[in-house]
């Protein structure tokens, strides 16, 4: 049996695609969401998955079928409100939104019962990853601060790929590992710029405020991360974009497996970067085979920086 990870996502989305093959549309639907797409390259490393999540309406009926697969589990939670999803239209190469539904909130008695699936799975495995809802509204940031509490006093090494109030929640439980973007630090008043020196200290706080390992991704420019005490950059090679979305969710996806199988911290760095900049090369969010992330792998660059975020030579 392989490492497992638990992936809480609380509401996933039901995602319908619509693309142009040989001047026909081509209409593709799939399960999507943040934990959906880290499920999904978790999968495609060859970890086990078990996915959490709740489900309602017609499109949960839906997702209730699209999400099992090779190497994920569903476990779900049965809810009043109906999950959301959109409509993207693609076929002149850019995405142009046809519709979208948000999803419905998760009423107490809900919340409840995906709080208590998650921390069971979470204790059974041994390894968790905790990612947001779509909208604000679906879950309440408390359900994170109690999760990612009761996991990390339980032995259970958790990471986070969160944001807002979110991210203040998780982080008074003490995650091994946050993952956050620079935008996300910026709009939230945690750095007063996406300037290196900024995010540095935006990090050094995180860490103060609970956080182990930081590590801030900054589109197409090097990451961040905070390793212990020691401040780094991680270089990507350079690849064409296919599709610049779901980068920061696959480097996260590839962090935790390598943290789950045992490897160091750095080393989850080199396979989490890989796996962000294989991402933007498919239209697919999520995807990518082990063998390539392997191949890029070898090919990223991690050094050390200064505390106002100059790599040192």
């Amino acid at each position: 049996m392989p490492e497992t990870v638990v992936v809480l996502a609380p509401s996933p989305l039901l995602t319908v695609t619509i693309e142009d093959r040989a001047g026909e549309p081509d209409i593709h639907v799939h399960a999507g969401g943040q934990g959906v797409w880290q499920a999904r390259m978790l999968a495609s490393l060859g970890l086990h998955v078990v996915l959490c999540a709740g489900l309602g309406g017609e499109t949960g009926d839906v997702l209730a079928h699209l999400i099992p697969g090779e190497g994920v589990e569903l476990r779900s939670v049965r809810l009043r409100s109906r999950n959301g999803g959109y409509v993207h239209d693609r076929r002149d190469g850019d995405r142009s939104v046809v519709a979208e539904a948000p999803g419905g909130a998760q009423d107490r008695h809900e919340q409840d019962a995906l709080y208590e699936l998650a921390l069971a799975a979470g204790l059974e495995h041994g390894t968790a990853l905790l990612s947001g809802p779509h909208v604000d509204r679906v879950v309440p940031a408390g359900l994170y601060r109690r999760l990612t509490a009761d996991l990390q006093a339980n032995g259970v090494r958790v990471a986070v790929d969160l944001s807002g109030e979110r991210l203040a929640a998780a982080l008074e439980g003490g995650p091994a590992l946050v993952k956050v973007s620079h935008e996300e630090l910026v709009d939230d008043g945690l750095a007063d710029s996406a300037e290196p020196a900024d995010l540095v200290a935006a990090m050094r706080r995180l860490r103060a405020d609970g956080a182990g390992t930081v590590v801030v991704s900054r589109a197409a420019d090097p990451a961040l991360a905070l390793v212990e005490d020691d401040v780094l950059a991680v270089r990507m090679p350079p690849l064409q974009t296919a599709e610049p979305k779901g980068a920061g969710d696959s480097m996260t996806a590839g962090m935790v497996a390598t943290l789950a199988r045992g490897g160091s911290a750095v080393e989850a760095l080199r396979t989490g970067a890989a796996c962000g900049a294989l991402n933007v090369v498919h239209r697919g969010l999520g995807t990518g085979s082990a063998e390539a992330v392997a191949a890029i792998a070898d090919r990223i660059e991690i050094t050390p920086c200064d505390d106002d975020g100059k790599e040192r030579s």
